[in-house]
C-alpha cells in the first residue's frame, strides 16, 4: 500500500475557511480606533463556540510546543474537540508553525486533509468537530495561548489513530 503524502501550503483565509478562522489584524480589515486613538481594534476575527451545556468552562491555557526536527514527517493520529472551538494565538515572536486539518464525521476524511504553514503573528481557530494534528512548531519552540470550552469529560478531546501513517511535507 502506498503511503499518503500531503504537501504544505501557506495559509490564507479562503483556503482555511472550512476548518476555522485565520486570526490576524490585517490592515485591509475593518477596525475601530480605541484607547484615545492609540490603538486599532479589529473585532470578531473568529467565533468562539461552545456546543455543550452550561457545565463547560472556557479554559485559557498555554501550550509550549517543541520544534519539529525535520520535514517531511509522519503523523499517526488526529484529534478533535467536537463541542468547542479551539483558538491558538502564538505568544512567542518570529516563529512558523504547521496546522494540519481534516473534515469528517466519525473519522477524518483524508480527501479533505490539508497542511498549512502559518507565520507569526497569525493565530488560528478550529471549528467544533474539525480533526487536526497537535500544534507543530517549525523553527523554534513556540508558546501558544489557547481558548477551549471543556467540562472534564472524555469528549473534551477525541483521538483517531490511523491504520497507516500519513506523510506531511
Amino acid at each position: 500500500m502506498t503511503r499518503r503524502q500531503f504537501s504544505i501550503e501557506p495559509i490564507n483565509r479562503e483556503a482555511y475557511a472550512p476548518y476555522g478562522s485565520v486570526i490576524a489584524a490585517d490592515e485591509e480589515l475593518p477596525f475601530k480606533f480605541a484607547n484615545m486613538k492609540t490603538a486599532k481594534r479589529f473585532n470578531h476575527l473568529a467565533d468562539v463556540v461552545n456546543l455543550r451545556p452550561e457545565s463547560a468552562k472556557l479554559n485559557l491555557c498555554v501550550f509550549r510546543c517543541s520544534a519539529l526536527q525535520r520535514l517531511p514527517f509522519e503523523i499517526k493520529l488526529l484529534e478533535r474537540h467536537e463541542f468547542s472551538t479551539q483558538v491558538f494565538m502564538p505568544i512567542s515572536s518570529g516563529a512558523r508553525y504547521l496546522v494540519i486539518v481534516s473534515l469528517g464525521d466519525d473519522e477524518p476524511d483524508l480527501s479533505t486533509l490539508k497542511a498549512f504553514e502559518v507565520t507569526n503573528p497569525q493565530g488560528i481557530s478550529y471549528h467544533p468537530g474539525v480533526w487536526h494534528y497537535p500544534m507543530t512548531a517549525l523553527d523554534n519552540q513556540i508558546d501558544f495561548a489557547c481558548l477551549v470550552h471543556e467540562d472534564g469529560s472524555k469528549s473534551d478531546c477525541e483521538i483517531y489513530a490511523f491504520s497507516e501513517p500519513v506523510s506531511i511535507g
